[in-house]
């Protein structure tokens, strides 16, 4: 992928990009100290993938990321800051990072990256059976590298936006699927999965705890996922939680 890398901070751009070099099949192309060079970057050598800090002199990386969203470029953000999560997942940025950045949890950010631009690159062919299940019925038909699979919609963990794209978690693995959130909130009715944010669907069974950063409250699950619970649908999830058999 060609990367453009936008920080002000030099030895945290230095680090990242250290990181990155240790990932084969990468090229950075730019490198940016403020929200302007990166969009300027990102016209110039139209990259796959944007690495943004968000508190950058001038314009900051979620005005950056304003206008770069209206491309194909994809958007990781890189912060100290933790209360901007979720105006980051509702831009359908890749992923959010929190400095200093660990090798581990890069690589499954560009991991997903990867999966966005497998699936966008990705055509429907009409030997295979249709990506969405029948009306009524209990299972979705994923594409993967071989094909499709049968996904049980009681399999699903969680749901996560990607853009125009989604994330189905269940407990091995994720599949990235073509829908958008207004779609499958239709599709998942009665099937358990509850909708916590514009850009995510938990099971309720599955949150062990919640934790409060700031002014976002955050779902922690059984296997340690952090979801931020939006605003509008606070109430009702929390009344769901606390009282699973009423709500």
């Amino acid at each position: 992928m060609k990367i453009v890398l936008a920080d002000d901070e030099p030895l945290a751009r230095a680090l990242l990009h250290a990181l990155i070099a240790e990932m084969p099949g990468n090229e950075i192309v730019a490198e940016a100290a403020d929200g302007d060079a990166a969009v300027a970057a990102v016209r110039m050598h139209g990259p796959d993938l944007v690495f943004l800090d968000i508190d950058m002199p001038g314009r900051n990386g979620i005005n950056a990321a304003l206008e770069i969203a209206e491309g194909r470029t994809e958007i990781i953000f890189v912060t100290a800051h933790e209360e901007h999560a979720v105006d980051a997942f509702d831009m359908g940025a890749v992923d959010y990072l929190l400095k200093p950045v660990r090798r581990p949890r890069l690589a499954k950010a560009m991991e997903r990256a990867r999966l966005r631009f497998e699936a966008r690159g990705a055509r429907p062919s009409p030997h295979l059976p249709p990506p969405v299940a029948p009306e009524g019925a209990d299972a979705i038909w994923v594409p993967v590298r071989q094909g499709t699979v049968r996904l049980e919609i009681g399999d699903i963990v969680r749901v996560e936006a990607a853009g125009d794209l989604v994330y189905l978690h269940t407990a091995e693995r994720a599949y990235l699927y073509r829908a958008t959130m207004g779609e499958l909130e239709q599709r998942l009715q009665g099937s358990g999965l509850m909708r916590v944010h514009r850009s995510a669907f938990v099971r309720p069974e599955r949150v062990a705890a919640t934790r409060r950063r700031g002014k976002v409250i955050e779902l922690i699950l059984d296997d340690g996922t952090q979801v931020p619970l939006g605003p509008s649908y606070r109430a009702a999830v929390l009344a769901k939680l606390v009282n699973p058999l009423e709500a």
